[in-house]
């Protein structure tokens, strides 16, 4: 139930290419699994599959084919364990080997006017980034990521991002592990463009 609940999440941000489509996608009915699948009629990834599914340590590639061609992401999402409430999500779609764009999906109850800050291991902390709204699954914060950032995320360990609980003004800490995040980033440029 677990893998099938994160499988759909995780599908349903395959539609998400970009943040704009996003946007307008998450206004409509976000569309189940297999309806996904459905509308991959063009099975050209490894073996005739129409989507793939593989791990890498801490990171999960997901790919679907159709007609228009392939779609891959990447993404790593964090549960509540006693709940199986979702806590944290980062989903890359738009994959290259020096720049990354995808979303952040945070937990309610932020200080959503104070952004959220970005950490490497203990290397320079970023700017702020905004989030744009609220959906059921959480807060979205859109990231674009440098070859600087791609190149840094590879050779990290994790990725701490901070932000304000909305209640206290409390730092609210965050981490996003980086193992096997340069193994899934080459398998999604590879499948991307094969």
């Amino acid at each position: 139930m677990k893998k099938r609940i994160i499988a759909i999440i995780a599908l349903s941000f395959l539609v998400a290419v970009n943040m704009e489509k996003f946007m307008a996608h998450a206004q409509t009915q976000t569309p189940t699994s297999a309806q996904v699948l459905a509308q991959t009629s063009s099975s050209t990834l490894p073996n005739g599959a129409s989507s793939l599914n593989e791990s890498y340590q801490d990171w999960v590639v997901l790919c679907s084919a159709s007609d228009k061609g392939r779609l891959c992401v990447m993404t790593q999402q964090q549960r509540r364990q006693d709940t199986d409430q979702l806590v944290l999500a980062m989903e890359l779609s738009s994959i290259s080997a020096n720049e990354i764009k995808g979303t952040l999906v945070l937990p309610f109850g932020l200080r959503l006017a104070d952004g959220v800050t970005l950490q490497i291991d203990d290397g320079a902390v970023s700017k702020p980034l905004a989030f744009t709204t609220c959906l059921p699954a959480g807060c979205i914060v859109p990231l674009s990521l440098d070859a600087a950032m791609v190149k840094a995320l590879r050779a990290g360990t994790v990725l701490r991002l901070v932000t304000k609980a909305h209640d206290t003004g409390q730092n609210v800490g965050l981490s996003v592990s980086l193992k096997g995040f340069a193994a899934a980033q080459d398998r999604a440029v590879t499948l991307a463009k094969a």
